[in-house]
């Protein structure tokens, strides 16, 4: 309740705002994109099984919240549980992830592959293109998985039904065209915060990155995953999901006693820790480099083949 209704709140704030200034209606989009996000943060811990003691209920709130999210909760659940369980192994990327080359995988390309990556790989494709594409348009379909089952397809289409009588309806009350106004803005501005949260959370110079022989969950989730250490209203909206590493390390920590972990056991708050000023230096990562162990970018490839 502490998130749905001031999200709510504000969304009828933003269209009361549309009769005076849609300058003052895309300034309270910020805050109201920020609880959005919050709410995909519940829904990924009802994902988890870990929001509430009960299992039907974390289900029937997660699918609910897609809704609300425009994800669909069946299939992003088992997509993403794929995630946790290959993240950082460099022989299981493609289901849940970032795509990440490594050097020779991208030497070895043909030029227009390489310059398909490169486009996927900059900062407008990624934050802004990319996560409208996701949310809007890949999310209605079961697909960048496994080969989905019925279940999958199942919870996809019941959602884009829920979505269609969700926006029907305000549609009905509001109009058509300001409900686009007021609605648009927040959608793709969450959309971007949330690629971005997940990008830097394991994309960033010293990520942990091993083949299948090498590669350990423990490593991938306290050297894989970024601990992002944001201001404390910040944390709060994005439901502590910068504690990633512990996030990693125990999926069935609810987001609120994550900070108990790190209170609890210091060694955990060490690293690899981000502010948010140092974040925006992972912007221009891209490759995994096979011999130094690290992310680099692409400019640092000629002078890395090179020695």
């Amino acid at each position: 309740m502490i998130t749905a209704v001031p999200f709510v709140g504000l969304w009828v704030l933003m269209w009361a705002s549309l009769a005076w200034s849609y300058w003052l209606t895309l300034l309270v989009a910020v805050p109201a994109a920020g609880f959005l996000v919050r709410l995909f943060m519940i829904q990924h811990d009802c994902g988890h099984g870990a929001f509430f003691r009960n299992r039907r209920a974390n289900d029937w709130v997660g699918r609910v919240l897609g809704v609300v999210t425009l994800t669909p909760y069946q299939h992003w659940r088992e997509c993403h549980a794929v995630h946790h369980a290959s993240s950082g192994n460099l022989d299981r990327r493609g289901i849940g992830d970032i795509d990440t080359l490594t050097v020779r995988e991208y030497l070895n390309l043909s030029w227009l592959r390489r310059l398909r990556y490169r486009l996927y790989r900059n900062p407008l494709m990624m934050f802004g293109v990319g996560p409208a594409y996701l949310f809007l348009f890949k999310n209605r379909l079961p697909i960048g998985g496994r080969q989905a089952g019925w279940r999958a397809w199942a919870s996809t289409s019941m959602t884009n039904v829920a979505i269609a009588l969700v926006c029907s309806g305000a549609i009905w009350v509001v109009g058509i065209g300001q409900f686009f106004l007021v609605h648009a803005p927040i959608a793709l501005l969450a959309a971007s915060i949330g690629v971005w949260l997940f990008y830097v959370q394991h994309q960033f110079a010293d990520a942990y990155w091993a083949e299948n022989g090498t590669w350990t969950l423990y490593d991938a989730a306290l050297h894989g995953s970024s601990h992002y250490d944001l201001p404390r209203i910040l944390c709060w909206m994005t439901a502590n999901i910068g504690i990633h590493h512990v996030h990693h390390l125990c999926s069935r920590i609810p987001f609120y006693r994550l900070p108990n972990v790190l209170r609890d056991h210091p060694a955990l708050a060490i690293g690899p820790k981000l502010t948010l000023v140092q974040s925006l230096s992972c912007v221009r990562l891209s490759l995994w480099h096979e011999t130094e162990r690290r992310l680099i970018p692409f400019h640092q490839v000629r002078d890395s083949v090179s020695s």
